[in-house]
């Protein structure tokens, strides 16, 4: 698919991974409409932190995907739809699961249904590497079984399950997109990354983290999104679930470690054991296999966790950045 010229939606154009994801997409060419989470604050999230003609070239939709209504309305006249949008805390996740169910697998429907009502050229689901749970194999392919660690993780599963459902039964063209560990600037303090920098940049040097031996894939922001654009321009990942991984791993603690040596080595880890997910919900070893990305695009990783972390860390120390996390806190 040429993507220049194509009006695209993108939900949670708000969030982390989105407000990146629309920025390479006007890169493309493309003429964006944003879907971003109504509020009463006429706030358009990250993308309020974008420069002027950036966001006077965006078409911005405030709604909620749970609203069938509204999103059928904000997808009419798009050919593509890159759907982001999602609860993602997997706290969060225990105390209020309703909310997720409604907002992750209803969302989705309501997606997918309009999409089908509509005829959308191609449509992008967002999944999660936490749909595999703890490894049974390394690397983590997209044969992997599933396993609903959290309720978070179970929607996710739900949501997946139903666009698969969707092109089966009505040949949808549907791309299930499967990013593992991504990070980079604009990333919530509830990812462990910005919860260790803001605390070292914040003056901290009793660094609290909850489990330190779970393995994580981590993927730069940039990559996560150059696979986004990669699956969307191949035909051939059309009916498929992709992941796009890394393909190495890394311990919270020794990820942790690696911060503390850039940022101020005299920083220590102090456990903290209302950040430690229950037991049996704990996913201990994420290493996914980018083995399917590879074969059916051109996508290659080009950032390094080193690199990466080296450009996250810089965007914080920027002016005004670090002013917007609430570091004394336990973000949930």
């Amino acid at each position: 698919m040429n993507l220049k010229g194509k009006n695209v939606l993108v939900t949670g154009a708000d969030g982390f991974i989105g407000s990146h994801l629309v920025e390479h997409l006007l890169d493309e060419g493309c003429s964006v409409r944003a879907f971003i989470y109504y509020n009463s604050f006429n706030s358009w999230g990250w993308l309020d932190t974008l420069s002027e003609p950036i966001k006077k070239s965006l078409n911005v939709f405030a709604g909620d995907v749970r609203d069938p209504y509204g999103v059928k309305k904000a997808m009419q006249g798009c050919e593509v739809v890159m759907h982001l949008a999602a609860l993602i805390g997997i706290p969060y996740s225990y105390y209020s699961p309703d909310m997720y169910v409604d907002t992750n697998i209803k969302g989705t429907l309501n997606i997918l249904q309009a999409a089908k009502e509509l005829g959308t050229e191609r449509v992008l689901i967002t999944s999660t590497s936490e749909v595999y749970g703890t490894a049974k194999f390394v690397p983590i392919t997209e044969a992997h079984p599933f396993q609903g660690q959290s309720p978070y993780s179970a929607t996710k599963i739900g949501a997946d399950r139903l666009t698969e459902s969707f092109y089966r039964s009505f040949n949808l063209p549907v791309t299930i997109v499967r990013p593992f560990n991504t990070y980079g600037p604009r990333q919530s303090a509830r990812a462990v990354i910005p919860t260790i920098i803001t605390q070292l940049l914040a003056g901290e040097t009793d660094i609290k983290l909850g489990m330190l031996m779970p393995t994580r894939d981590f993927l730069f922001v940039k990559d996560t999104v150059n696979g986004f654009l990669k699956i969307l321009k191949s035909d051939e990942t059309i009916g498929e679930e992709i992941n796009i991984a890394s393909q190495t791993e890394i311990s919270i603690g020794a990820l942790a470690e690696k911060l503390i040596a850039m940022i101020n080595p005299k920083a220590k880890i102090v456990s903290d054991d209302k950040r430690k997910r229950p037991e049996k919900s704990e996913v201990e070893r994420l290493f996914g296999s980018n083995e399917k990305i590879r074969q059916l695009t051109s996508w290659e990783p080009e950032y390094d966790l080193e690199k990466g972390l080296k450009l996250t860390i810089e965007w914080f120390k920027q002016a005004g950045n670090l002013n917007q996390y609430k570091t004394h806190i336990y973000n949930v």
